[in-house]
């Protein structure tokens, strides 16, 4: 008895429309895999700025009572009503006050002479390059 070949024509012609079919399946797939993640990126945006606009409708609502605005003058720009007596402690900043580390650094820059003698110096030092090259 004659051995039969183990991949017929049939077969043949069905694995190739078995690949023909997952090859056109794969783009869209693939585009609805990332329009899927873009939706719900989409909402997780939304959801976030939900959330921040709540909570500046909240700050808004404070800021239109009268008792809060005026605790915040007395916190923040040490204001008094008339006839009371305030006191500033200088020593005792509140945290708000105090600068973060870039705030820091930002004033612990050289005073404006330094700098203005260190660009004379630069200048000077440029000129007497192209004075010996000249």
């Amino acid at each position: 008895m004659a051995k039969r070949p183990q991949l017929t024509g049939r077969a043949a012609v069905l694995a190739v429309v078995v690949c023909a079919i997952a090859m056109s399946l794969a783009y869209p797939v693939r585009e609805y895999i990332a329009q899927r993640r873009n939706v719900a990126e989409l909402k997780q945006q939304q959801a976030r700025l939900l959330a921040e606009i709540k909570a500046l409708d909240d700050e808004s609502r404070q800021l239109r009572d009268p008792a809060y605005r005026k605790r915040l003058a007395r916190e923040r720009l040490f204001y008094c009503e008339p006839g009371q007596k305030c006191y500033v402690v200088m020593d005792d900043t509140p945290e708000q006050a105090k600068g973060t580390a870039e705030e820091k650094q930002a004033v612990a820059k050289p005073p404006w002479y330094e700098t203005l003698w260190e660009s004379v110096e630069a200048v000077d030092a440029g000129r007497g390059r192209k004075a010996a090259g000249s």
